[in-house]
């Protein structure tokens, strides 16, 4: 279930396109591996060889997350690198529709930028719509409170995106 998870945190800035997240050259790729040694490529070359090393990440961003082209790829390379969620100050909206339908939990978390320090771990809790931030020696150091999202959003997450949520509904 992907309602609750936790992770090292990984800091980019403010308005990271999905450029930025996976160049075009790359968008020959459908394999989501693939897709994910690319990702973050042109800021952080290491960032797949560090998410993987961490069991998986939740990347922290600014101000306009997944700004630029509306590109669903960026998504699969996100998910591909292990990120496990994705939380920012705010979203270019389809990006963070495309999220949602690829499965991969983004939520819109005004201050978190200030407070995630690189080593620190954040938790999110869709559910209870909570996002928390730990130090590095695992004390809570801010807990944030967003909005839930709605059941039928949670449902398509929870089914690992949109496709495999239709097909679960067309066999019932």
């Amino acid at each position: 279930m992907v309602t609750k998870v936790r992770a090292k945190a990984i800091k980019v800035g403010d308005n990271i396109d999905t450029d930025v997240i996976i160049p075009g050259r790359y968008l020959i790729y459908t394999d989501p591996e693939t897709l994910g040694r690319h990702c973050f490529e042109p800021i952080m070359p290491d960032f797949y060889e560090r998410s993987k090393k961490l069991g998986g990440v939740i990347v922290v961003g600014g101000r306009n997350f997944g700004m630029g082209s509306s590109r669903e790829q960026a998504v699969v390379a996100l998910r591909g690198a292990g990120v496990k969620a994705v939380v920012a100050e705010s979203f270019a909206r389809i990006f963070y529709r495309n999220c949602i339908n690829q499965g991969l939990p983004a939520v819109k978390v005004p201050g978190i930028s200030k407070v995630v320090e690189e080593g620190d771990e954040v938790e999110v809790d869709l559910e209870e719509g909570a996002v928390r931030v730990y130090s590095p020696s695992g004390e809570l150091k801010k807990e944030f409170k967003v909005a839930k999202l709605p059941p039928s959003l949670l449902e398509i997450l929870e089914s690992g995106g949109l496709v495999p949520y239709l097909k679960k509904k067309m066999v019932q």
